[in-house]
């Protein structure tokens, strides 16, 4: 079986007891990273055996992984923070473990982009999850694609690029109202409402660390 484990986005307080009991007794974690995990269960004195599966490396290992798992181990899939396969490595495992009849399970728990929508004070009745932009190619296409759609819409960004995504808003899509978060959970957790062109100018002032996510009203010509 492969059970996909949520793993706190900020404050270790958010972790379920379910989560803490399942990073117990599992075989072994297939991890993002396997340092970033490592201070994650030293921190509540768990002890388990890590396997790096990321982005880089889940072609190479899946075959691998898929063969344990047959023959009776049991996995659990962990990012460094968050859901595993939400703008992380973990489809292709899912994916292959629902063709060769492996069990999959995924135990609930924090995800960034659920308490930045809620608190953005847009409507959250409908909305596009878009995750991260291309950085180069295609990424003009996806604005002129996001800028059709009647819902509010949600990005994930680094703080690398924040203030650019915040300007491509504004020059493809208009100067719409947007909320940022960032550092969700976590001591310095911020929330910045606005237009894209007055965020970006607070993000080009001041403090830029963390994960941000990017919540997006729809036009107010696509209201009808």
């Amino acid at each position: 079986m492969l059970t996909i484990i949520p793993t706190p986005i900020g404050n270790l307080a958010d972790i379920s007891e379910r989560v803490k009991t399942t990073l117990q007794s599992v075989d072994a974690l297939l991890v993002e990273d396997t340092r970033v995990t490592g201070k994650l269960l030293n921190h509540f004195g768990i002890t388990k055996k890590r396997i790096a599966f990321h982005s880089h490396n889940e072609h190479q290992k899946l075959e691998q992984v898929i063969a344990e798992l047959k023959s009776g181990k049991h996995y659990g899939l962990a990012s460094d923070a968050g859901p595993p396969a939400i703008s992380d490595p973990g489809f292709l495992i899912v994916r292959a473990c629902i063709e060769n009849e492996i069990k999959v399970e995924c135990l609930p728990g924090p995800t960034a982009f659920v308490p930045a929508l809620a608190v953005s004070g847009l409507p959250t009745d409908n909305f596009y999850f878009e995750g991260f932009l291309p950085r180069k190619k295609g990424r003009k296409t996806k604005f002129e694609f996001l800028a059709t759609l009647p819902t509010t819409i949600i990005l994930y960004e680094s703080p690398y690029r924040v203030v650019k995504t915040l300007n491509d808003i504004e020059t493809y899509m208009g100067n719409r109202q947007v909320s940022v978060s960032r550092e969700i959970s976590k001591k310095f957790e911020e929330t910045v409402r606005g237009s894209a062109s007055e965020v970006a100018q607070h993000f080009e002032t001041g403090t830029v660390k963390g994960e941000f996510v990017i919540c997006i009203a729809k036009s107010e010509t696509l209201s009808s």
